[in-house]
């Protein structure tokens, strides 16, 4: 594979379009034959607009303006559906939330988190889960699911704090 395809694959930047995310998300759904409730899409959406990750009783203090009861275990059912098929990501070192940029399709990505700014970027790179998962076999280890975050600064942070 050439250098230039390489590295497009594995560093190829996302538009956060979260109307385009909302609409995959919900023809997925529709392919699937899941139900996409009116407060899952509700939590989608907000998940899908904010720019940063997002955690939960924000999510939850953003839909007590809306219609309808908000309760935690309401809020925490929505994003259990939405993680369970692969809608949006858990970033469990925040404990926050995020929509995937690939959402009709199961796969695992390490996040690059932003200790200044909050800002998470997704890892597109299938080798990085392929290598976790081939060191965990030959160790005799059955992986059930992956959580790599990386904790750092950001391009933009690190420019700022250059003189």
């Amino acid at each position: 594979m050439p250098a230039s395809a390489k590295k497009s694959r594995s560093q190829h930047s996302h538009s956060h379009d979260a109307g385009a995310f909302v609409r995959e998300v919900s023809e997925a759904c529709d392919q699937r034959g899941l139900r996409l409730t009116p407060i899952r899409l509700r939590v989608l959406e907000l998940v899908a607009a904010s720019k940063l990750p997002v955690k939960a009783y924000d999510l939850l203090d953003d839909l007590k303006d809306g219609p309808g009861l908000a309760a935690p275990p309401t809020v925490y059912r929505a994003l259990d559906f939405l993680l369970e098929h692969g809608f949006i990501h858990k970033l469990e070192s925040i404990n926050a939330f995020v929509g995937c940029h690939h959402p009709g399709e199961a796969h695992q990505v390490p996040f690059l988190i932003c200790d200044r700014c909050s800002s998470a970027a997704e890892i597109c790179d299938e080798g990085v889960a392929s290598l976790l998962n081939a060191q965990a076999r030959d160790r005799g280890f059955t992986p059930a699911a992956q959580t790599l975050e990386v904790h750092g600064l950001c391009a933009a942070c690190n420019k700022a704090k250059s003189p």
